[in-house]
């Protein structure tokens, strides 16, 4: 098990239940940058996601797992400006 200092690139974001959230971009400050891909519909497409650190519960392999529920999760997304969803 690892730590938020070894979130890497293009490892996947799961939540806590296993289920698919999204894709590491990047690293910004304290916050997961996840890819526009995985941004959603509606009037969230086509625009970059971010996870605050304090939801990620353990790094293992190529696997970012959050502790809340991947739908709980969604709740929690900012926007770029750090607004919440």
């Amino acid at each position: 098990m690892s730590g938020f200092s070894d979130i890497r690139e293009h490892m996947e974001v799961i939540g806590a239940d296993g289920v698919h959230l999204g894709t590491v971009d990047k690293i910004e400050g304290d916050r997961i940058k996840l890819t526009k891909t995985d941004s959603g519909g509606g009037g969230h497409e086509g625009h970059h996601h971010f996870i605050s650190r304090g939801l990620v519960a353990e790094v293992e392999g190529e696997q970012v797992r959050l502790s809340a529920t991947a739908a709980n999760a969604l709740a929690f997304e900012e926007e770029e400006g750090g607004e919440g969803r």
